[in-house]
Parts: structure tokens; sequence; C-alpha cells
């Protein structure tokens, strides 16, 4: 008892008595008063904890309050009654989807193995992109040019989802309004090179189930490789010129001093963003995909997302469309949990 007591307690040689230590006292009376020193904290801070309320009531009302409809799930589907009046249905529509025999099932599946794929392929080819970006950035010495190739790279970031998606269909779509009978850009240049046949060609790649996902990563990183460099870019002017200077001495050149120095010093932050990445790796933009794909492609293009959304609101089966949300989403945040575990466990850098 002595010993644990001597944890927080110190022994009057005069008196032989135990008494508590000054940092003890001071500890119970942080802890006796402790609200009241949170209480004084955000007095005086007010100004940056009333700039929070936004945040606060954005992640209310579109994050927390929605979890409320995840009831329909398990609750039987009624255009009239609202989600709490509802009947109970248990585990019904999750039953449907993962081990039904009917047409549901075949497409839910088929939607759950695009979804994986076209993140898979998002993260594999996507991924690296920025980060060369941001090593390119950084190698070039001219800051006006610098600055020009950047905001270059980051205008398509700022395009809607619609414009965005008709600029593809007109590179590589038969347009009859612009372009008569003839294909697009993109797909003459493929036909004329032989990579493709002239009848795919004058059809149109969008109708052509087999080459959806390689139009919907070419674009998704055009799109967006530029502006998720800034990250990295960030992170990597940020090293120690003494760094590169020390590499010089060893006479690493440019190739040796982006493994060596740059690739370790911003390992951290790929770690993150890699992590981050993983958790979203299904929530893919049905935007994108539900103005790019058409009944042809359905084989390759429909996702989870556009599942639900022609099954919860062009079939009315909001039941069947909040199950097929629920498990991409669990799915998603497993995904998450396993990828930081991994990290934290291989490099000692994890997002939690």
């Amino acid at each position: 008892m002595k010993n644990r007591a001597g944890d927080f307690l110190v022994r009057d040689k005069a008196t032989g008595t135990w008494r508590e230590s000054p940092e003890q006292v001071v500890r119970d009376d942080v802890e006796k008063h402790y609200w009241r020193h949170v209480i004084n904290m955000i007095v005086k801070d007010w100004r940056l904890y009333v700039m929070l309320i936004p945040t606060i009531l954005v992640f209310l009302f579109w994050r927390y309050l929605p979890m409320y409809e995840l009831l329909g799930s398990f609750k039987v589907s009624d255009q009239v009654k609202s989600v709490a009046d509802q009947y109970f249905a248990g585990f019904s529509y999750f039953k449907t989807l993962l081990v039904g025999t009917g047409t549901l099932t075949t497409e839910f599946w088929r939607a759950m193995r695009n979804t994986f794929l076209l993140s898979f392929y998002g993260l594999l080819f996507g991924f690296p992109m920025p980060i060369l970006l941001a090593l390119f950035f950084n190698e070039i010495r001219s800051n006006a040019a610098r600055s020009v190739y950047q905001v270059l790279t980051y205008l398509p970031k700022f395009m809607s989802t619609v414009v965005m998606t008709s600029l593809v269909a007109m590179l590589v779509k038969q347009s009859s309004v612009t372009l008569g009978t003839q294909p697009g850009i993109i797909s003459q240049l493929l036909a004329d090179l032989g990579l493709i046949s002239r009848e795919t060609a004058n059809a149109g790649l969008l109708n052509d189930p087999q080459f959806f996902r390689a139009i919907y990563q070419i674009s998704g990183i055009w799109e967006t490789a530029g502006y998720d460099s800034i990250v990295f870019f960030a992170a990597i002017i940020a090293i120690s010129p003494t760094s590169y200077e020390a590499a010089q001495i060893d006479g690493a050149g440019k190739m040796a001093q982006m493994r060596y120095v740059v690739l370790p010093s911003i390992l951290s932050t790929i770690v993150i963003m890699l992590i981050t990445r993983i958790g979203s790796m299904l929530s893919i933009g049905y935007e994108k995909v539900l103005l790019l794909y058409n009944t042809n492609t359905y084989m390759t293009a429909d996702v989870v997302s556009t599942f639900a959304q022609r099954y919860g609101l062009a079939g009315a089966q909001k039941g069947i469309a909040s199950a097929a949300e629920m498990m991409n989403n669990v799915v998603g945040m497993l995904l998450v949990i396993g990828a930081n575990t991994i990290a934290r466990k291989a490099s000692n850098v994890s997002l939690y």
C-alpha cells in the first residue's frame, strides 16, 4: 500500500507521516475544477469556437441525422408512412441481396464487383499520379512555369461533373449534333491507329462495356490528379534544404535524392492519404457513373450507388436501396480499419 501511495504521497521525515506532494495538490485542483477550466478556455477563445459552428451543423444535418434513415434497411418499405411508423422486416432485405436467387441478387453482386474493380483500379493507377506530379513540380526551377503547370492541372477539378462528362462524351462518343455521323476525336484517333475497329468507333466507346472502366479511370486521373498533388507538394517543399545538400555531398543525383530524401520525408503523408483513399474505395460518386453509363454498359458500369438509385427512386424499393448502401458503407469502414491497422504495424504511421 505504501509503495502505491508513494506514487503521489511524500513522507515527512520530521513527523513520519505521509502527505500529498505539491505536484499532486496541483493535479487534484485541476481535476476538481476541470469544467471551470474548460469554460474559462471556451470563453477566452470564443471566436475560434464560433467558427466551428458551421462545421458542426454540416456534420449534424448531412452526416448524423441521415443515419436515422438507415432504419429503412430493417423495415417494410412504405411510400406513405414514415420510417418510424413502418413495420419491422428484420434482415429480409439483406438476405434477398446476399443469398437470393432472383435478378435482384445477380444485379447487386454485379454492382458490388464493379464498385470494387473501379475503386481498385482508381487506387492502383490514380493514387500514384498526384505523387508523381508533385515530384515533377518540385523539379521545375522557374516559379512562373511551375505556377502555369499547376493551374493547368488544377482546372479540371473545378469543372462540374456534368461539364466534365459532357467533354468526355464528345471526345469518345458519336455526336450527331456537332459532328454529324463522325465519331469522337479520341475514337477516331484510336481507329486510325488500328487499336479499335471502325464499327466500334462509329458506335461510340461509351456504348461498349469493355471500354467503360478505362474511360472512367483516365477521366478521373485527368480530373483529380493535379488537385490531389497539392498535399504532396506541400509536404515536399517543407523538406529542409540541408537534406538535399547532404545528399549532394554524398554524390546523390536527382533520382537518388527523390528515392532517399524526398520519398522517405513524405512517407507519413503518403500513408495517411492512402488510408483515407482506401476508406473511400467503395464510395464511388454515382453522379459521374450515372452520366456516363447506359443500358449497354450495365455489365461493367453499374455500381452500388447507381443500383440503389435505380431501385430506390425509379423502382420505389427504398428498403433494398438502403440495405445495399448500408452494406457498401460497412465494407468501406472495415477496409479503413484494416488499412490503418496494417499501416500502424508496418510503418508506425497511422490515421488513429
